[in-house]
């Protein structure tokens, strides 16, 4: 793997304003996150609803307005309104959607979707390159060329969001969004989706940014992992050092949740009490503090910044 940057997030926020009791709040739901991707890496992205996780992926894309910030895509700024009407952003990141039923249009037949973004954007020099590259694509992601031909109440659950995987890589992207692409799906299908994502991976070198509220589904892909919490990135590491050894207490209430049959491998530590805060409260100190067993009073007066713990480790915590 090569380690150029590819994908470079500085300082993202995103804010909604939402009307509540006949009131007006602003609710963070980025707040100053900043990632680095490299070409040929996946970045799994977990925490739980309300996180911020999402927001962050349909930022980068253009799908929500950023507040504040910048991304970058190979040295180039994608945020700007130039840049976000510029045709070629939508060739160069692509987005896979959660829930494979409503992302594809059912009178659309499956050829006509995969090549979509192709045909808006004027990729194809003919009808038969057309029909060559759909059939490529659709094989690449283990349909065959005769599925082309079907529309999406033919197909399964996981037959739909392989098609969602075909229309994203063709044509070629440089960065792949996949939110939440296997939660909608049963078990043994995940699991097949997944393999197929990872074989992508390796045989065209695609990068990617997967999102999940799962840690087993994030560590099977994931090169690296950044947590979220409320809006704010409160730990990022390679996936082995994280699952091997949690900083954040965040991070080790997610990983003491994950069910585990063998008993020495469950993680202690799990935090039982409270709920996340409101998002229409004002959070002064560490937006964890409420819930954390380990907090100090500097915790609920000082955000804890992002800071490298260990080589390629990173913390947002003032007492980890």
């Amino acid at each position: 793997m090569t380690t150029a940057e590819m994908l470079t997030v500085s300082n993202l926020s995103k804010t909604f304003s939402v009307k509540r009791g006949g009131q007006h709040y602003k609710v963070a739901a980025v707040d100053d996150v900043s990632f680095s991707i490299r070409k040929g890496e996946v970045l799994g992205i977990v925490g739980e609803s309300g996180s911020g996780k999402t927001t962050v992926g349909r930022t980068i894309i253009g799908l929500e307005t950023a507040t504040g910030g910048a991304v970058s895509l190979n040295g180039k700024d994608i945020l700007s309104p130039r840049a976000q009407r510029a045709g070629d952003l939508r060739l160069k990141v692509r987005m896979v959607f959660q829930d494979p039923y409503a992302s594809l249009d059912p009178r659309r037949s499956i050829a006509n979707s995969v090549a979509e973004t192709g045909d808006i954007h004027g990729v194809f020099s003919s009808r038969a390159e057309r029909d060559a590259r759909v059939a490529e694509a659709l094989t690449q992601v283990g349909l065959d060329p005769s599925f082309g031909a079907r529309f999406p109440h033919e197909l399964s659950g996981g037959q739909r969001q392989r098609v969602g995987i075909a229309r994203a890589i063709l044509p070629t992207p440089d960065l792949i969004i996949a939110d939440e692409p296997v939660s909608a799906l049963d078990v043994s299908i995940q699991a097949q989706v997944l393999n197929l994502l990872a074989d992508l991976k390796e045989g065209m070198g695609l990068t990617m940014i997967f999102i999940s509220h799962d840690l087993g589904v994030v560590a099977q892909i994931s090169d690296r992992v950044a947590v979220m919490y409320l809006g704010q990135l409160v730990e990022l590491s390679d996936a082995a050092g994280l699952f091997a050894d949690p900083l954040h207490p965040y991070t080790r209430l997610l990983m003491a949740s994950v069910p585990r049959i063998d008993p020495s491998r469950r993680i202690t530590g799990g935090i039982e009490k409270g709920e996340p805060p409101s998002r229409f409260a004002r959070i002064r100190g560490c937006p964890f503090s409420d819930r954390c067993p380990m907090v100090a009073d500097q915790c609920r007066s000082t955000r804890p910044d992002l800071r490298e713990k260990a080589p390629g480790r990173a913390v947002a915590c003032h007492l980890a």
